[in-house]
């Protein structure tokens, strides 16, 4: 990996940004010898889902150290108001910039800082680079060649395992409305978290009141995914999808499977947030 220590004889921070999902957590586990006063901390929009703080504090007692929440004093709610009730989307990731960019910023202020990011030798994303001149970002997993099946082993050799979430079929960390779930993980989350998909489609149904049509699901209302018989569609056209798949499919090894995603369904190949899903 990249060399590390002072800069101008200045004190370097080290700090390695959670987000809840695998790839950030694997990456904390194989730094956690290798630079013992490493920062670790999470960006906590106030939406998240409940299995996401479960996974963060069993990585915090992993880890042996706190995982320092940045949250802001204004929350999700605050900022959609200063918005003017815009929800945000693919095309206005504003709280990607308030709850998350933002608050990584403040915490860092203007001492000399190594940013660590969980981006993999195998996949084709660029980074969140900081546009402050005092945080260089670095990417160990890139720079020692660890793919896919490399974090996978981190994580069960280490008894922490995959995020709880992707137990029931979700794909990526981050707020349970996240408007880059697929349709399956939305019939997922009305299954498995009725309150947090009626809170969500609240916020849907609320963006009226403020002149704008939006629907998360960009095309479909959240009431309308919900039907009985438009969830039945969904799963089955899932179902379909996934057995084009299976058919295609090499050999896998049992490590690249667990949690039942394969690396075509890797949200790290498509596109994110990858500072709220990494």
């Amino acid at each position: 990996m990249t060399a590390r220590g002072d800069e101008g004889g200045e004190p370097v921070r080290h700090i390695l940004s959670l987000s809840g999902g695998k790839d950030s957590a694997a990456l904390a586990i194989y730094l956690r010898d290798r630079v013992p006063e490493m920062e670790y901390i999470f960006h906590d929009s106030d939406k998240e889902l409940r299995e996401t703080y479960d996974y963060l504090g069993r990585l915090e007692a992993i880890l042996g150290k706190p995982i320092i929440r940045t949250s802001p004093v204004d929350t999700f709610d605050h900022w959609l108001a200063v918005f003017g009730g815009m929800l945000p989307s693919n095309h206005r990731r504003w709280c990607t910039k308030m709850l998350k960019l933002k608050p990584f910023e403040n915490y860092v202020g203007d001492s000399p800082v190594i940013n660590y990011v969980g981006l993999r030798a195998d996949e084709k994303r660029v980074g969140y680079i900081s546009t402050k001149a005092n945080i260089t970002a670095v990417y160990p997993f890139i720079e020692d060649g660890l793919v896919r099946k490399d974090i996978m082993q981190i994580l069960e050799d280490s008894g922490l395992g995959l995020p709880p979430y992707m137990e029931w079929g979700r794909s990526r960390s981050g707020c349970y409305f996240c408007f880059y779930q697929q349709k399956i993980e939305w019939v997922r989350l009305y299954e498995m978290h009725p309150d947090l998909y009626a809170l969500a489609q609240g916020y849907e149904e609320k963006a009226v009141e403020y002149g704008e049509q939006f629907y998360w699901c960009q095309n479909e209302t959240l009431a309308d995914l919900a039907k009985p018989e438009r969830r039945a569609q969904i799963k089955r056209n899932w179902e379909i999808s996934e057995a084009r798949k299976k058919a295609k499919r090499k050999n896998v090894a049992l490590v690249e499977t667990l949690g039942g995603l394969e690396p075509e369904d890797d949200p790290g190949l498509r596109d994110g947030c990858l500072i709220c899903s990494l």
